[in-house]
């Protein structure tokens, strides 16, 4: 069965790939956390700033904790233990940082990248201010349209962000998104990268495993 699923992760991700290229992004495959791990390792310089932004997929592939222990200078607002005011000073260092990595709510087979955020500085890094944005997703990010993309922010991605963070919203109960509207509603800020922004580099690792949500 492995193989079999290998081969449909390499097709269709080799679509997105080029589909991605088309829109200016750079963009690659590679089959395994470790071999993303070992490429990010590669692409950031060992006195680069960095930013984190809100992703399991991040923390699943272990490169936060790797450039922590290498030396260099990590911005991260999702560490436990911060106090509002500190969180808020990580997530502006954030924005002007040398490389900025994060993860994707869901990839198209058209090459987009579709995004909702609470705060919306997740998605402003995204799309100008760092030198550099890395993004890596795991293959069942990827999904046919934006109607799609957001079809499954709101039966997976939405959902379970709410309860990692433990927000009393409705979806935490019913486990999809009920659209909700009080102060602790996460889904504020919606984004579509249809193409590259113009005056941003933006590198996208399509990774051939279930990564985040």
């Amino acid at each position: 069965m492995s193989e079999f699923k290998d081969w449909h992760n390499e097709t269709i991700a080799g679509k997105v790939v080029e589909a991605l290229q088309k829109n200016n992004f750079t963009a690659t495959y590679v089959s395994t956390r470790q071999e993303a791990l070992d490429k990010l390792a590669a692409l950031i310089p060992g006195d680069a700033t960095v930013g984190i932004g809100g992703s399991w997929t991040i923390k699943e592939v272990g490169i936060d904790t790797l450039l922590e222990e290498r030396g260099n200078t990590v911005f991260n607002h999702n560490k436990p233990g911060l106090a509002p005011a500190e969180s808020l000073a990580l997530r502006r260092q954030e924005l002007t940082c040398d490389v900025f990595l994060t993860g994707t709510n869901a990839l198209t087979l058209k090459g987009e990248l579709v995004n909702v955020d609470g705060a919306g500085n997740r998605v402003a890094a995204m799309i100008f201010g760092p030198k550099k944005v890395i993004v890596l997703t795991g293959i069942n990010k990827i999904v046919t349209d934006v109607d799609a993309a957001m079809d499954r922010i709101e039966l997976f991605a939405a959902p379970i962000n709410n309860k990692r963070l433990s927000r009393p919203n409705p979806c935490t109960v019913t486990g999809e998104c009920m659209d909700c509207q009080g102060p602790t509603r996460i889904c504020n800020v919606t984004t579509v990268m249809h193409k590259k922004p113009a005056a941003s580099d933006v590198e996208i690792i399509i990774i051939g495993e279930e990564l985040g949500f």
